[in-house]
């Protein structure tokens, strides 16, 4: 069954032991890595901590950049996704998430050819790892210099083309929820997406726009997702509002608040007989919805958090 993750991109100013406390206390059992933040305890601290918590990472935010717009050369960039690899085999997550990069002065086609060439050299380690890379298209209005992959069908169609089990989609519900091309494609996307990103917003995509909590805007979110699920989608449900919006009310509010929208969308597992349900979700009738703004102290990497 499908799980649902809260991603640290979220929670960004809580270290890792407050964030699957917070996370449990919530009824959350899933949650979506931050690479620098798990760089900062290591592998092996946090895979001992997710086991203690008894917390499964859904995915590993992010690989990438194969064009060479961060400055780093091809081979670069790929010994960094095989790391990213490596972190979610460790860490027992599913997906790795791929930004394709910027074009990088290359021309298109030369982009999509390096970003083809790059996975092809990752989907054999990736499939022995169990892992999945999921490439993210973004939206034109809000991709910028960050991804030239800003088609949604383009992205369906690299990995059809590739009909490779290690490479999937990251569907993020942000960008796509109502562009005019996602529900003509809905059925593909159902079958080739290992990770649903969940984040509203008021108005059309923007470069750097927020990333508001589901019901702060007018994406049809739900109808969405449920769309995905009668169409047979099983991967997993990542929530990851970031932004002003999110830092004024405070994580436990957000925490709380995606725990009302899980129960209302029925993704949440039946509860057991003593109440507690195997994903937790029945003691969200016991959470407080605003309650005060979590701690803002954290020694997580302080590299920026991507909106888009």
């Amino acid at each position: 069954m499908f799980q649902i993750a809260i991603s640290q991109t979220t929670t960004a100013r809580w270290e890792l032991p407050v964030e699957l406390e917070r996370l449990a206390a919530h009824g959350f059992h899933g949650i979506s890595l931050w690479r620098p933040k798990v760089s900062d305890l290591g592998v092996a601290v946090t895979a001992a901590m997710l086991t203690q918590a008894g917390m499964q990472a859904v995915s590993v935010l992010w690989a990438g950049g194969f064009t060479g717009g961060d400055g780093r050369s091809f081979d670069e960039s790929v010994a960094d996704a095989v790391e990213a690899i490596d972190t979610a085999e460790a860490l027992g997550a599913g997906t790795v998430v791929v930004h394709s990069g910027c074009r990088g002065g290359h021309t298109r086609s030369h982009a999509a050819r390096l970003l083809a060439q790059a996975l092809e050299q990752l989907a054999p380690r990736a499939t022995a790892a169990g892992v999945a890379l999921a490439i993210r298209p973004m939206h034109p209005a809000a991709a910028a210099d960050c991804n030239f992959v800003t088609r949604l069908q383009e992205a369906v169609e690299l990995v059809e083309r590739f009909d490779d089990p290690a490479i999937r989609l990251a569907f993020d519900l942000w960008q796509w929820a109502d562009a005019a091309e996602t529900q003509p494609l809905l059925s593909r996307l159902a079958r080739l997406t290992a990770l649903v990103q969940v984040a509203d917003r008021s108005g059309p995509p923007t470069v750097g726009g927020d990333r508001l909590p589901v019901g702060s805007g007018n994406l049809p979110l739900q109808r969405v997702v449920r769309r995905l699920l009668d169409l047979g989608y099983g991967g997993d449900f990542e929530f990851d509002p970031v932004g002003e919006r999110v830092e004024s009310l405070g994580y436990e509010a957000i925490l709380a608040a995606t725990c009302g929208v899980a129960k209302a969308w029925n993704l949440c597992p039946t509860a057991t007989a003593d109440g507690r349900g195997q994903g937790g979700w029945s003691r969200y009738l016991r959470q407080p919805h605003f309650a005060a703004a979590g701690s803002r102290r954290s020694q997580a990497s302080s590299q920026t958090v991507s909106r888009g």
